[in-house]
């Protein structure tokens, strides 16, 4: 009995770990169409990057003009201003690089019947809707956030520990988890709307909330804006535990209960609306 059930554990692991290099080499496969894609229209490729560049110089330099006049935002300083800044710029950048055009998509798909051939092929649809396009401009303004968040680091004439780079990390990509499955929920929508486009982009315009400290807020604005629409934990909580200014490790617990919740709550949303879409068609 106990060899037949280590050899049936033994199998379920094989199993599991060739579909994962199998989802792997999937996503190898997306990469390399991006990558010929982005080739093939170099010059949208550059304009987009230099576009957002100049967003993000123009937005470093409101922070500029707004420290002349005053020395703190509540207890933040302008140089930790700078380093959060810089990490939701590094947050956004990378949400963008890898789920924004995807997600955005899907209204279209369901529009248009290109779902119904998704739904066809051998492979989970939510993977192939999320990861189906790669923006690979988001990594290179996702790279000029990292030389912000450093020299901010270097202003302040703090150096973080590796504990505190790993949570730092950690926390981002949370928060990027946070964004997916929110802008997926959103998404979702279109199968009861046929188009959602305005709702995904509204949502996506929010993350500028995330780019201010939590402490600039008050009231019920904070409050939405803390536990409904996460946006000031986000980014907020990650440069605290970088800049040691982290009041509490409940606010790490905070931000990531919140985006177990999340997730867990957008693949029951995920599920409802597959369950309810029949074809383009009908």
């Amino acid at each position: 009995m106990n060899d037949e059930r280590q050899i049936s554990d033994a199998e379920f692991l094989a199993a599991r770990g060739g579909r994962v290099r199998h989802y792997l080499s999937l996503y190898a496969a997306l990469w390399r169409n991006s990558v010929i894609r982005e080739l093939g229209f170099k010059v949208n490729f550059l304009m987009w990057i230099v576009v957002e560049a100049l967003w993000f110089a123009l937005q470093l330099t409101f922070i500029g003009v707004l420290y002349l006049h005053t020395d703190h935002i509540g207890t933040w300083t302008k140089w930790q201003v700078v380093a959060l800044m810089g990490t939701s710029h590094l947050i956004q950048q990378l949400f963008t690089a890898l789920f924004l055009t995807n997600l955005t998509a899907l209204s279209e798909h369901i529009r248009t019947g290109k779902l119904d051939f998704m739904l066809l092929l051998p492979v989970n649809t939510r993977f192939l809707i999320s990861f189906r396009q790669v923006d690979l401009g988001g990594f290179v303004n996702a790279a000029s956030a990292l030389c912000v968040i450093g020299y901010a680091l270097h202003r302040l004439g703090h150096t973080p520990g590796i504990a505190q780079f790993a949570g730092f990390a950690v926390l981002v990509v949370v928060g990027i988890l946070i964004h997916y499955s929110l802008m997926l929920m959103l998404s979702a929508t279109s199968f009861w709307t046929v188009r959602a486009q305005g709702i995904v982009w509204g949502y996506y315009n929010l993350f500028n909330i995330a780019r201010l400290p939590d402490e600039a807020f008050r009231g019920p604005f904070k409050a939405v804006f803390t536990y409904a629409l996460p946006m000031l934990l986000v980014s907020n909580v990650p440069v605290k535990l970088l800049v040691d200014k982290l009041g509490s490790p409940l606010e790490i617990l905070l931000l990531v209960t919140l985006a177990v919740l999340i997730c867990v709550a957008s693949e029951i949303v995920w599920r409802t609306a597959l369950k309810r879409y029949t074809s383009a068609s009908s």
